[in-house]
């Protein structure tokens, strides 16, 4: 079965950096586009950034554009999220998901926290 393994949360200051990874199974990695999402306290989960299997096209939600930078490593099975410059209202609960003919799979997310 599909499984994805995220890590790299932590907390940090404001402005601060981290990279979150996620490490994929039970796929033909090098075939799929990876997602991250997010989902903070009391709101929906929402979508951060995406790249396609080749790496040559990533997407980011407005509000991390500049920021956040996606790559993924098909060697590896992993999908990377390299965020800098972190603010407050980055702090959520990282998620990595993928989608197949089995339907949409998400990991078990990592915390992120951005605090002073």
């Amino acid at each position: 079965q599909v499984q994805l393994v995220e890590s790299g949360g932590g907390t940090v200051q404001p402005g601060g950096s981290l990279r979150l990874s996620c490490v994929a199974s039970g796929i033909a990695f090098s075939s799929y586009a990876m997602f991250w999402y997010r989902q903070a306290p009391g709101k929906e989960r929402e979508f951060v950034a995406s790249i396609i299997s080749t790496s040559t096209i990533a997407d980011y939600e407005d509000a991390v554009k500049g920021r956040f930078t996606i790559s993924r490593d098909n060697s590896k099975n992993t999908v990377y999220l390299q965020m800098s410059d972190l603010k407050p209202e980055d702090t959520a609960v990282y998620y990595c998901s993928t989608s197949t003919v089995q339907g949409t799979h998400w990991g078990q997310g990592t915390q992120v926290t951005v605090s002073s």
